[in-house]
């Protein structure tokens, strides 16, 4: 967040940014609806955003009508959110597989998942999976995976950022671990799904009530 501030400079730039991560993309009226901003100083923001590389624009078709204007991140802007897989861990995880052979990560993962696991469990609430999911979406967007609970049908949460995305990258099975984990806190079967182009990074827990 640090970086961020000091690049992007606090609201309303940092509010547009933002938004943005939670999208995949809006027009400059929308934001300004969410942000309770008048247009036209929403539009100055766009503006030097994108003349400093950390938005681009596309055009979206429209059924009627002249395409509509849409803005959304740059890589540039998605790496100055906050990660937590730096070096010195990756590094560790690397050590203990020529240690302990090449299983010794991912059984370090495991230990690391079932205590989190354990601590979401104990802060959840909820009757209903539904319930349990709106919370756990709580919990994840403090932990800075910008998440949302969308009610559905299908139920289902979005987190737009990963901290620990490097982690995914260089030890897949996590993926499964993370599933597995969101299926116990909430007491439902669960979808992990990851849709990852250029900027754009979003990863969906779809939630089938039992």
């Amino acid at each position: 967040m640090n970086r961020l501030l000091k690049e992007i400079g606090r609201t309303p730039r940092l509010e547009i940014v933002h938004e943005l991560k939670r999208s995949n993309g809006l027009p400059v009226r929308e934001l300004a609806r969410r942000l309770d901003m008048s247009y036209m100083g929403v539009k100055q923001h766009c503006i030097e955003l994108h003349r400093d590389g950390y938005l681009d624009t596309w055009r979206n078709p429209k059924p009627v009508g002249r395409p509509e204007l849409l803005y959304r991140l740059t890589q540039k802007a998605h790496e100055l959110f906050p990660t937590q897989s730096h070096e010195l861990l990756l590094g560790v995880l690397e050590s203990a597989r020529q240690l302990y052979g090449p299983t010794a990560p991912g059984k370090l993962l495991f230990l690391h998942v079932r205590a989190l696991t354990e601590d979401y469990a104990a802060r959840v609430r909820g009757e209903t999976p539904g319930e349990r999911a709106r919370w756990l979406a709580r919990l994840r967007e403090r932990d800075g995976c910008m998440a949302t609970f969308e009610p559905g049908p299908p139920a289902r949460i979005l987190e737009r950022h990963s901290p620990i995305a490097a982690l995914f990258e260089r030890f897949p099975e996590l993926e499964n671990m993370e599933r597995e984990m969101f299926e116990r806190v909430i007491g439902a079967r669960v979808r992990r799904s990851v849709t990852s182009a250029g900027a754009l990074y979003e990863v969906a827990f779809e939630i089938t009530e039992p």
